[in-house]
């Protein structure tokens, strides 16, 4: 196949971390041929197709071997044969990671690819928002884009949540400083954050004693210009802050728990949680499997539910990480069952 990667600069991937990197290395391992670019290299002429300035993407980091764990089980990687794919890259740390090639000076329509694969980082912008109107009408024209560019704007990834509410502790969406105290008042201990962060910026606790709320409901929402997110604090964030990937609908088996450390509230690993990976609980599985098949259905191939304790905290569906620390401590190839689903979709 064909591949275009949709995505941040690459030479600013953490690859020992990055999930999109485990994506193109697994492409690589079957033969798939990978190109890169940026949504500024996207573009729509008047009377022609969506079309982008790409680069090639040559992985150089070293030899893929086989898993010393090759006896755990992948059920969405399965070969005819019965056998899992089952393989871990050892990179040569002194190498750069893809060859450095420059973009092309031609464009290329992006129906010209099998598959498109928008994996660029959020924050959710108007770039980004208009990144994915280029790409539905690259859609229009036959290309064959994951996540569906409608479905990640009709997705956005905190409010999504309020639409399985059986699943969700006490919220509040709203920019009204009043409705706000009186959440605080009936809940005692709460968190606030802006709709668009990511990696745990810009989230506050407010304990009992509401010291500072009003100086930050003010900071954050912007003396009332933006919409605020307003949630019970769950005690459980102590015991992590859990990823659940959703593959075509279906649970990865194994979360990762990114656990605060030290003082902090915030178990993202960008604000310095450690991620421990371990099976998925009953209710961990209840959510996901409740929530995998409708969002399959709707176009996203790819999925990050957030959970803290029994309570479902975020959507993830513009770039869902954590495929690399589930595979290092679990030996689940997350990269395969992904290329699978891919090759089948």
């Amino acid at each position: 196949m064909k591949l275009l990667f949709v995505a941040d600069p690459l030479e600013e991937f953490k690859t020992h971390k990055d999930s999109t990197f485990a994506m193109m290395r697994e492409a690589a391992a079957r033969g798939h041929e990978i190109d890169a670019c940026e949504t500024s290299h996207l573009m729509w002429a008047r009377g022609g197709h969506v079309c982008a300035r790409t680069r090639k993407v040559q992985l150089t980091g070293g030899p893929l071997v086989p898993s010393q764990d090759s006896n755990a089980a992948c059920s969405l990687a399965l070969k005819p044969d019965g056998g899992a794919i089952k393989r871990h890259f050892s990179p040569d740390t002194t190498l750069p990671w893809f060859e450095p090639v420059e973009f092309s000076t031609q464009t290329t329509n992006l129906s010209a690819f099998d598959a498109v694969l928008m994996r660029k980082d959020p924050p959710f912008n108007s770039e980004f928002f208009y990144a994915t109107h280029l790409l539905q009408q690259a859609e229009r024209e036959g290309a064959r884009v994951f996540n569906r560019p409608s479905a990640l704007r009709e997705h956005p990834e905190k409010l999504s949540i309020m639409a399985f509410p059986q699943f969700i502790a006490p919220t509040l969406v709203t920019k009204d400083a009043v409705e706000i105290r009186q959440f605080h008042d009936e809940h005692r201990d709460i968190i606030l954050k802006p709709l668009d962060g990511m990696g745990g910026k810009g989230i506050f606790r407010v304990g009992p004693d509401a010291l500072n709320l009003g100086s930050i409901i003010e900071t954050l929402s912007d003396e009332g210009r933006h919409t605020l997110m307003v949630q019970r604090y769950l005690p459980e964030i102590t015991l992590g802050d859990k990823r659940i990937l959703l593959i075509a609908g279906q649970p990865v088996p194994f979360s990762l728990a990114r656990i605060p450390q030290g003082t902090e509230i915030r178990g993202n690993l960008a604000a310095g949680g450690k991620g421990v990976a371990q099976p998925l609980s009953a209710r961990d599985r209840e959510i996901a499997e409740t929530l995998g098949p409708l969002l399959h259905q709707r176009g996203l191939l790819l999925v990050g539910l957030d959970v803290i304790g029994d309570c479902l905290t975020e959507i993830n569906v513009t770039s869902p990480t954590c495929f690399q620390e589930i595979h290092q401590q679990t030996g689940f190839d997350v990269a395969g069952c992904f290329m699978d689903a891919l090759e089948a979709a």
